[in-house]
């Protein structure tokens, strides 16, 4: 039976590339010069750190990381943001987490929007994706059509199609 994975899965040489490049303007920008703003890629964690010495100088830094990010073609829904924390002095930082794998409740979404669409197709959790199968291609491409457009808030990936 034909079937494809929906999941949630950034590309992370792209988010490290944008990392590095975000880096390169915030230690050329000259409202950055004398400050301790950097940002900084935990690979391990998926978690993106950005330090400012104010929160308007943190949005600043957290607008060129997304833009590097847009430009690169890593989607923004990707990030998670985390509540502002203050540090030592007048420093703060915030840590935006990279979304990976489909949580438990937005899977349980993905897995009710095609069961309420009557579709011939059946979807079924499988760790931290949802594996869709169907009797037909058609099916499964208008499952796909289906999601991009029910869950926006998602940056779904569609793979792993087979015949």
């Amino acid at each position: 039976m034909p079937s494809f994975d929906a999941s949630l899965e950034a590309d992370m040489t792209e988010v490290r590339n944008a990392i590095d490049q975000s880096g390169k303007e915030i230690g050329t920008r000259f409202d950055f010069k004398g400050s301790s703003a950097q940002v900084e890629l935990k690979e391990k964690e998926r978690q993106i750190v950005c330090t400012a010495d104010s929160d308007f100088q943190l949005s600043q830094v957290r607008d060129v990381v997304t833009a590097k990010l847009a430009k690169r073609n890593v989607d923004v829904r990707f990030l998670d943001a985390k509540d502002i924390e203050k540090m030592g002095g007048d420093k703060v930082k915030q840590v935006l987490q990279v979304r990976h794998g489909i949580a438990g409740d937005d899977a349980k979404r993905v897995v009710r929007i095609l069961k309420d669409s009557k579709m011939k197709v059946q979807a079924s959790i499988q760790g931290d994706t949802v594996r869709v199968t169907g009797g037909k291609r058609d099916d499964l491409q208008s499952a796909i059509a289906l999601l991009k457009k029910e869950v926006s808030d998602l940056p779904l990936t569609f793979g792993n199609f087979r015949d």
